[in-house]
């Protein structure tokens, strides 16, 4: 039995070894109105993500704020999603996310461009690692909403690597071609 206990430990630790970023979203005090008086909870919104590509959300409910969010913040590691990023720091193509009247739209962004992107959408950008992100979001102003419709998306991109495997082509015949050459060569003339 103590063996047991013994292989167990750390396996746990291995799960627990890749380190996770959170960010609290929103806390909601919702209040039960009872035969003595008012009963408080709380509801917290929290993203979670390793800034390497993969990100997640979770809520959370509790009667106390520190409760609800250990609570969120189980569930997002839970729900993480892996999202393929260009160059570890951007979006491969534009998309456009949606839940319920929550819409937004995401488009690539040159180098040091930074994060624009309003609260709730920053904070999944800010989890998963990107650096350079134009997006805006249409609709609900509802968190939950705004970061359900900003995963929706994120989980639509795809890496021109895996286009071309499931179309059987390599990636140079995906990729569009640059003319480069003949601007390098009128430019030395």
């Amino acid at each position: 039995m103590a063996e047991r206990e013994n292989r167990r430990g750390p396996r746990r630790e291995r799960e627990e070894a890749p380190e996770f970023a959170d960010r609290l979203v929103a806390i909601n005090r919702v209040s039960k109105t009872v035969k003595g008086g008012k009963r408080f909870g709380f509801a917290a919104l929290v993203v979670v993500g390793d800034q390497k590509g993969r990100v997640g959300f979770g809520k959370g409910k509790a009667k106390e704020v520190p409760e609800a969010i250990r609570k969120a913040t189980e569930q997002a590691k839970r729900q993480m999603v892996r999202v393929p990023l260009k160059e570890g720091r951007t979006l491969h193509h534009d998309i456009n996310g949606r839940h319920g009247a929550g819409k937004v739209v995401m488009r690539t962004a040159p180098e040091g461009t930074g994060i624009i992107a309003g609260g709730p959408m920053r904070a999944v950008f800010e989890m998963l690692g990107v650096k350079d992100v134009v997006s805006k979001s249409i609709g609900s102003q509802n968190p939950y909403n705004m970061i359900r419709a900003t995963i929706n998306g994120l989980t639509k991109e795809q890496s021109p690597r895996s286009v071309a495997q499931r179309r059987g082509k390599k990636v140079a015949d995906i990729l569009p071609k640059r003319d480069d050459a003949p601007a390098a060569a009128e430019a030395e003339a």
